[in-house]
């Protein structure tokens, strides 16, 4: 390169003259709240606190079938829009920094450090972590205050201790000294949550304020509010006519209220959406903060690292930036500056790409679920389905939240890697070139093309302006084809142009498919295949199945029709009751509800009290159900007739009889 070439480079002074730091050597922390001692010590008291959830759910009963221990192997109810939905948000929060700390960690489990069956010991963790916080999520199930009380106690152990080790040990040795603190902020807050969320529970168990107990779900009003919302008449609105169209402005705002979910009226997401929503949010900072860490301090430490001998290096490679080692450096610290810069700027447009596309998918969630509540099928499947439960359906819902973190995960990585291409390529073949005005090889290349581009360029306006005035005739507002034996002949001779527009086309089309792929990997809710095979996307179909299961099992017309029922079937009941405890003379006095077992000698003693009572007073028998089937004709003087009784049932004997030799002639 001539000295008037270098001169044309003006480079920041990033650092002219680098220094090699040392490394900097974090060592292992030991915290005082030692690891392994506290996960053995965490496992005992939570296996205390299940045996004691066992003892309470056997006395007090868990719904309406579920007794004992059985109740307990279902702490929350996947399919109840109405219930609290911050505790299992939370749990799952909590489960996934560990599950994702479990990959992350050289010591899977810290019972042991045998880096050898490393494998093993993650897939025993899979099961063990989930095993280990169930009971941060099985101490709301009974809805008992001492349940509550467990559920606060045990997350104050969890938050405690997290928080006493991150402050004994800030730095560690893995990745970043300070990822090991990033990354268990998700899990703190989680944690957080659920120590203030189980006194608060308490709180209102003890007023009596409490609404969320195991029966909410049917006896909710949120249902009766949604049939009433469906059913309430539209007030009728001015509409525009048809010929307007609205402005840009209006277009862009339209297009940007898509992307923002906003709650309405009577609707409420379904837990298994809700935790979704959250999981996927975790996902998004955890493979950011990892993505960042891993990569920025190691480009950073490589550029302060960069000295003269790299002039060397280059010239091996018979790369001669500059006759000054000096001007080497600092061409060399510049460019990979732009590297970083372009990794990072890659890496926070993925990271606003996917927040875009979850607050999107949260919207079109809304939508299928209120129409396909409608029975509007064909709009949300693009085909007629049933909506009905099925084995790949059920299998597909209880892996739909684990699915959606995977892809959050996945499309992240992959998109951080293209967009970062991508940008190398702007930044190195355009921006730079273009700045100092020097190596435009881009701009140089496509120079030299110029009669090509010129000859697409007029081919394209001459088959533009020429259907535009000479072969399409407007005659009494309507549009036909005009002059079409020059049509005809023109169609002929631009057929070798029209092929290498279509070339051009063609690469077009892959560029756009796989950018709109690359950015809408993350979402399950819509297929990256044509409507003809979407089948074939295994996200959209676990999406599309997961949604029938919510809609067979979760309909809030259905909810609101058992739930009327129910009502309706309790009054009968109660209406039942007291007639017959005046009947019978029984005043029922209900000061606690609670089952009280009589023994057999309490039960033998109201026996005798009600047959003394009715032998006494035989006017009373009519009136017992037993007897209400009877005739007037049956009691004589108050007492039941026993001779008409037996003679009621000869005659009916009889008749039966005569029937029958009836039908076998």
């Amino acid at each position: 390169m001539d000295k008037d070439a270098l001169l044309d480079y003006e480079y920041p002074d990033l650092d002219p003259s680098p220094t090699i730091n040392k490394a900097e050597i974090i060592p292992l922390c030991d915290p005082t709240a030692d690891d392994r001692l506290y996960h053995i010590c965490i496992t005992v008291i939570s296996i205390v606190v299940m045996l004691i959830l066992a003892i309470l759910a056997r006395r007090t009963k868990v719904g309406n079938t579920q007794k004992g221990f059985l109740g307990l192997l279902s702490p929350v109810n996947f399919l109840d829009h109405t219930q609290h939905k911050g505790l299992a948000v939370a749990v799952f929060g909590v489960l996934l920094c560990k599950l994702w700390r479990l990959i992350i960690l050289p010591n899977p489990l810290p019972f042991t450090t045998d880096p050898e069956n490393k494998q093993n010991w993650m897939i025993l963790g899979v099961f063990y972590y989930p095993a280990l916080y169930y009971p941060l999520l099985a101490c709301g199930t009974l809805h008992n205050k001492v349940g509550y009380v467990l559920g606060s106690l045990l997350s104050w152990t969890h938050f405690g201790v997290l928080v006493w080790q991150k402050i004994d040990c800030p730095t560690t040795p893995l990745i970043h000294k300070y990822y090991s603190l990033f990354s268990s902020l998700p899990q703190i807050a989680c944690l957080a949550f659920l120590s203030f969320q189980y006194p608060l529970l308490l709180f209102k168990g003890l007023k009596g304020t409490e609404k969320n107990n195991a029966s909410e779900d049917l006896s909710s009003s949120y249902y009766e509010d949604y049939v009433k919302k469906v059913l309430r008449k539209k007030s009728a609105k001015i509409s525009t006519s048809s010929s307007e169209k609205p402005n840009f402005l209006q277009r862009i705002a339209d297009g940007v209220k898509s992307y923002i979910y906003t709650p309405e009226e009577a609707f409420r997401f379904p837990l298994k959406l809700a935790i979704s929503a959250v999981i996927s949010f975790i996902t998004l900072y955890q493979v950011g903060l990892l993505l960042i860490l891993a990569v920025v301090p190691t480009m950073q430490t490589a550029r302060l690292g960069v000295d003269e001998d790299i002039a060397n290096v280059l010239a091996g490679f018979q790369i001669v930036l500059s006759p000054d080692k000096h001007e080497v450096v600092r061409i060399v610290v510049y460019y990979m500056w732009c590297v970083e810069v372009c990794y990072i700027s890659a890496m926070t447009l993925s990271a606003l790409i996917n927040v875009a596309m979850l607050m999107r998918s949260m919207v079109l969630h809304r939508s299928n679920l209120t129409g396909l509540y409608r029975g509007d099928i064909y709009n949300v499947y693009n085909c007629q389905r049933s909506i009905r439960a099925s084995r790949p359906a059920l299998v597909c819902w209880m892996g739909y939240t684990s699915f959606s973190a995977a892809h959050i995960c996945i499309g992240m990585f992959v998109q951080t890697m293209v967009f970062f291409f991508c940008l190398l390529i702007a930044v190195f073949l355009i921006i730079i070139p273009v700045l100092h005005r020097q190596h435009l090889i881009l701009f140089q290349i496509l120079w030299n093309m110029w009669p090509f581009w010129l000859m697409i360029l007029l081919a394209v306006l001459i088959q533009h302006i020429t259907s535009r005035f000479c072969f399409i005739k407007k005659m009494a507002g309507t549009r036909d084809l005009n002059n079409r034996s020059s049509l005809f002949l023109l169609t002929y001779l631009l057929f070798p142009v029209n092929v290498l527009i279509g070339v051009l086309l063609a690469v077009w089309r892959m560029i756009i498919t796989a950018l709109f792929n690359i950015v809408h990997l993350g979402r399950m809710d819509i297929s990256l295949l044509n409507r003809n095979v979407e089948a074939f996307d295994p996200a959209y179909r676990c999406y599309a199945h997961y949604l029938k299961i919510e809609v067979s099992q979760s309909h809030p017309v259905m909810k609101a029709f058992c739930g009327m029922l129910l009502q309706s079937t309790c009054q009968e009941d109660n209406a039942t009751q007291r007639s017959r405890d005046a009947e019978e003379g029984i005043q029922l006095v209900q000061q606690e509800k609670k089952q009280i077992k009589l023994s057999t000698t309490k039960r033998a003693r109201r026996h005798w009290h009600l047959f003394f009572t009715l032998v006494n007073n035989p006017s009373l028998v009519g009136t017992r159900k037993h007897f209400q089937h009877q005739t007037a004709d049956s009691f004589q003087n108050g007492s039941l007739n026993h001779s008409t009784k037996t003679g009621s049932k000869k005659d009916a004997a009889s008749k039966e009889a005569e029937e029958e030799a009836a039908g076998s002639n």
